[in-house]
């Protein structure tokens, strides 16, 4: 025997059933593996016999969970190829290796449908389904196929609280390696069709439409992804609005660009989405073996050998379980992800993944690690330019740099002062990993280059907003170019108020939205002159003579107006907490519109607007949130840069003063919040009720349920 587990416990030793059981599951595995793989075993002649098997289980041979996705998810579909490599490494290093999947839902198929109210739910689902099945059947370890969406850090929360609960009973340590899903390379629209797009642009700008026009040439210039699609649909459903496309010729542009978007090769989409950052984020965790991290095509025969080899080298380390790994490496997965410009979902994955792991944590303790020190932009990432996440794998697979190795490396090197003595998977520190410099400056990547050794800007990341209507929200402010940071920092914004995305995604794509604002008198003309004077410095003699029409189409047209669209009832109670990216997508699709508008929700987001993406608004709008009783018209002062969005004093403000609102909006708007919140319990109901996110941590504290947020119970920050 290779190799034991050192535990008083074993599930198997005084068990017959689960002797008699399993071996047969264990022989399968094993004779499917041979066969997919050609025969392939460097072990010479097979000696899983079932009387083997019984003997490892008997003497407490390491039992490793190979877990894999369902193949419904495109970067699952050659799962088994993986499984089959890891499952005889796993036998020949003297394990037993086992297989079970997870589902895992997309979230691109789950846009813009009641699938969305499921995702962030399937995240505590997943970590659910592994503890149990790996408590069931008592697995030791695990080796992990992550793929996209909330399953790695869903399986990463799972095994983090198993192992926190196994030292609390006393029992060997959860061990676990990472071995994320190879890039999806992005697709290519076909010449012929680029042709037919070409020309309906130019049709566009002839009939007098040169917004919609432009937009589809932009949607042109980007990688073709499933995002980009929803570019495309948005700008094809105001073609069709403006009599320019048949509702037939719309659907067939969609269908073509549909089939030409994904390699049949699978893997995660190769824009830096929550895919992406998640791949990030367990490499800076320390969970993923560098061999594994960054690939184009699935692994190797060798490269997963040298990942379960590492496995096995930790296998008597408790400093290297799966919650001390995540609580050792927590400052350089929090610096990684603000380095890189990560999705903003990744905030609230982060702080859950350390509640799963016992530390009660916050995301204020997140907003204290990443405030601690400047971190730097060091992320050169664009959709249009070729430097999407499948070069980044390119440039690590040809050896030029080393990943997440490498942007550590930077970080170093530009002062941010990251946690080299932190373990990893490998067996070895972060500061043992960096002393082979071989290929690890990113200067390496003499085109394209994504990571960067010098810093695009000083600042990087996601902020944490505070306000006087709502506790805590966060914007991607890493995602805005600063000439358009500019744009809407300090300003003044009137507030268009939805009480739910359905009713945001109808109005936002209407192309008379603006006109239509103007015919309501729907803001206050004093509020407009002090806008202009505000956010564009226009002083009341230059507004002289203008009627309330002409005034308004000076604030649009030179860009004095702002405007916060507010959707409400997005919250994880109130709807799952749905990602926003339909209704940004509307906002974008509006060449107008864009350039004036802020997105704030209680809902979730991945990217930014033109304007900047506020979400995770806590307490949400189910909650009696101040995001219940705000109303169209209200005025609100962004402060991006101070990390502040303020409720302004109306009154004050026609005065020419700019004074926070001061008085208590539940109290003064008790009628208007129990209207909504009818409005929202019937609309709850959409959700079935066995998958509602009931008691649950709000998304400041991760949104994990209450029972894992009440044994999180250490301490943080350590003292």
């Amino acid at each position: 025997m290779k190799i034991t587990i050192r535990n008083a416990a074993n599930s198997y030793q005084g068990n017959v059933q689960g002797k008699a059981n399993e071996p047969i599951t264990v022989a399968g595995l094993l004779d499917r593996s041979r066969r997919g793989l050609d025969g392939y075993y460097e072990g010479g002649e097979p000696d899983w016999t079932l009387e083997n098997i019984y003997d490892r289980l008997e003497h407490n041979a390491p039992r490793i969970a190979i877990i894999g996705g369902s193949t419904d998810h495109p970067a699952h579909i050659f799962d088994h190829e993986t499984v089959f490599k890891a499952a005889l490494k796993i036998w020949f290093e003297g394990g037993v290796p086992f297989y079970f999947s997870t589902p895992v839902l997309c979230d691109g198929t789950a846009q813009n449908n009641i699938g969305m109210s499921y995702s962030l739910q399937s995240r505590n689902a997943i970590a659910e389904i592994v503890v149990n099945q790996m408590e069931a059947h008592s697995y030791h370890g695990a080796f992990v196929i992550q793929g996209c969406d909330k399953q790695p850090l869903g399986i990463l929360s799972g095994l983090a609280h198993l192992d926190r609960v196994r030292r609390y009973r006393g029992e060997h340590h959860v061990f676990a390696t990472f071995s994320p899903s190879h890039v999806l390379k992005g697709g290519t629209i076909p010449d012929d069709l680029k042709l037919e797009l070409a020309e309906l642009a130019a049709q566009a700008d002839e009939a007098g439409y040169d917004d919609i026009g432009a937009d589809i040439r932009e949607a042109v210039s980007y990688i073709l992804q499933c995002s980009s699609n929803t570019s495309f649909q948005g700008v094809f459903q105001r073609a069709v609005e403006r009599g320019l496309l048949t509702e037939e010729r719309h659907m067939y542009f969609e269908k073509r660009l549909a089939v030409n978007t994904c390699d049949s090769g699978g893997g995660i989409c190769a824009f830096h989405g929550t895919g992406n950052s998640s791949r990030d984020i367990t490499a800076g965790f320390g969970v993923v073996s560098p061999v594994l991290e960054l690939l184009t095509e699935p692994p190797t025969i060798a490269q997963v050998n040298k990942a379960i080899e590492q496995l096995f080298s930790i296998i008597p380390r408790p400093e290297c379980g799966v919650s001390e790994l995540v609580r050792a490496n927590i400052g350089n997965t929090i610096r990684l992800h603000s380095a890189g410009g990560g999705s903003t979902n990744l905030m609230m994955h982060i702080v859950g993944a350390m509640i799963y792991a016992g530390y009660d944590f916050r995301l204020k303790d997140l907003e204290a690690i990443m405030n601690a020190h400047p971190i730097p932009d060091l992320f050169d990432y664009s959709l249009t330019e070729g430097r999407d996440i499948y070069a980044l794998a390119q440039q690590c697979c040809t050896g030029q740099i080393r990943g997440m190795e490498t942007l550590i490396y930077e970080l170093t090197r530009n002062g941010v002062p990251m946690d080299l003595d932190a373990p990893t998977v490998t067996g070895e520190t972060w500061r043992e990993r960096l002393s082979d410099t071989t290929n690890l400056s990113a200067d390496g990547v003499k085109e394209n280059r994504i990571i960067l050794s010098t810093p695009r800007r000083s600042f990087s990341g996601v902020d944490v907003l505070s306000s006087n209507f709502f506790n805590n929200a966060v914007v991607k402010i890493s995602g805005m170019p600063t000439k358009q940071l500019n744009q809407f920092d300090d300003k003044v914004a009137f507030v268009l108020y939805f009480e739910n995305e359905e009713e945001a995604n109808h109005h936002l794509l209407d192309v008379n939205l603006l006109a239509g604002l103007k015919a309501r008198r729907l803001f206050p003309l004093e509020h407009m002159k002090q806008m202009a004077n505000h956010n564009a410095a226009i002083t009341e003699e230059q507004l002289q003579g203008m009627d309330y029409d002409e005034l308004f189409e000076q604030m649009v047209g030179k860009e004095w107006l702002r405007l916060a669209v507010i959707i409400a009832g997005q919250g994880p109670e109130a709807f799952g907490m749905p990602e926003m990216m339909t209704p940004m997508q509307h906002i974008n699709a509006g060449r107008q519109l864009k350039r004036l508008t802020t997105l704030i929700s209680d809902g979730r987001y991945s990217g930014v607007t033109f304007g900047a993406a506020v979400g995770h608004v806590t307490p949400e709008a189910f909650h009696e949130g101040g995001l219940l009783y705000v109303q169209e018209g209200d005025l609100l002062h962004l402060q991006f840069r101070n990390k502040r969005i303020d409720l302004l004093d109306s009154a004050a403000f026609a005065a020419g003063q700019l004074l926070l609102f001061q008085g208590d909006l539940r109290t003064e708007r008790a009628n208007l919040g129990v209207v909504r919140l009818a409005k929202l319990r019937t609309r709850q109901r959409m959700v079935a009720a066995s998958n509602r996110m009931r008691d649950c941590t709000d998304a400041s504290r991760g949104v994990v349920p209450m029972a894992v947020a009440m044994d999180a119970d250490m301490a943080w920050p350590q003292i």
